[in-house]
């Protein structure tokens, strides 16, 4: 907890109702409900949804299969939000759908530069350095 007694990281609702929200996009992406050329044969996958703290904007992290034009998909889903708000809203259960935003995600390729320098030569070099130490 911070001194002002608020969270440091989401609450437990803004984790499940981000949760319900991702496997509702997913069924939805899933169906194909979505008409629009820029989607046509995309397979989009939703690693994560997170929801602000009252719960009325869901910021959506989307990937495509292999990352083929992730800004493309990306901008045809939000041209597509309040289709896809409406598509989302009877499978959450709430008072009020939240507005959908998405955005590509770029976990996978923040992940793919850590192992890359974790595997440059300057780390093993240190890596190598450090077990000398410990005798």
């Amino acid at each position: 907890m911070k001194k002002d007694n608020k969270p440091l990281g989401p609450s437990q609702r803004m984790l499940r109702v981000g949760e319900l929200v991702r496997h509702a996009l997913a069924d939805i992406f899933a169906r194909g409900d979505i008409e629009d050329e820029a989607l046509v044969g995309s397979v989009v996958t939703v690693p994560e949804v997170r929801m602000t703290p009252d719960l009325k904007l869901a910021n959506a992290y989307v990937m495509p299969l292999g990352g083929v034009h992730a800004e493309e998909i990306v901008a045809a889903l939000n041209r597509h939000s309040k289709f896809i708000r409406g598509r989302v809203a009877p499978k959450i259960n709430m008072k009020y759908a939240p507005d959908i935003r998405f955005f590509v995600d770029d976990t996978f390729e923040e992940a793919g530069r850590i192992d890359e320098l974790l595997r440059s030569d300057r780390v093993k070099r240190d890596l190598e350095d450090d077990g000398g130490d410990e005798e």
